[in-house]
């Protein structure tokens, strides 16, 4: 991929009006990075919704992010309550502890085990996210996190294969499509606008590998 050629494509564009943070270029640098390492033989139309993906939920930054809210705010994910219990949160104080964290918001009890057991089968890390939460942060880890977590549905159960299939199409149907795959990590919450930002991302994508 030519690096230049997919800064160049988004640069005073609607994701980026007013060009690149260090922080952004850094942030995309390392998950392009990881991607072309690992994720490479996978459609870049998976690519451009992960990037999407991690815009949204690192508020832009394309940094490893905690959830915003207050330690009260995080009551909700208490357990006994609706989403705690969904999220697998056992001990008091599980919905502040395990709070949204990484380019994609890995939240819950559940999520930290899940992540720490596939991370470790797959590259032998031997981590543990329940023990110590705030490594969901780790660069490595949340980029992993998102690019496998979502190809393997860690979150919901469904996966983007389930939505993306990965042919060149008008960018209708890969609005289409992106709209639906957000369902691969919380349901339709903000789905039309996230797939509004992978549709961008992946014609700077084509670009930058013409």
């Amino acid at each position: 991929m030519n690096r230049k050629a997919f800064f160049d494509a988004l640069r005073g564009g609607a994701l980026f009006p007013h060009g690149f943070s260090r922080n952004q270029i850094d942030g995309l640098d390392r998950l392009l990075d990881v991607w072309e390492k690992y994720f490479s033989a996978d459609p870049i139309a998976d690519l451009a919704y992960n990037l999407a993906t991690s815009y949204h939920e690192t508020a832009q930054t394309m940094q490893p992010i905690k959830e915003l809210g207050s330690r009260s705010y995080f009551n909700k994910y208490e357990p006994g309550t609706k989403l705690g219990k969904m999220l697998g949160n056992t001990q008091p104080g599980d919905g502040y502890r395990f709070r949204g964290e990484g380019d994609v918001q890995n939240t819950g009890r559940r999520n930290a085990k899940f992540a720490s057991d596939r991370l470790n089968k797959v590259f032998k890390l031997g981590i543990d996210l329940v023990t110590n939460p705030d490594k969901r942060g780790d660069p490595f880890i949340s980029a992993m996190s998102l690019f496998l977590g979502n190809k393997e549905g860690w979150w919901t159960g469904q996966d983007l294969h389930d939505y993306i299939d990965g042919i060149d199409e008008s960018d209708a149907e890969d609005l289409r499509e992106f709209i639906e795959a957000r369902r691969v990590v919380n349901g339709t919450d903000k789905a039309k606008a996230i797939a509004g930002y992978a549709v961008q991302i992946l014609a700077a994508l084509k670009k930058a590998s013409a």
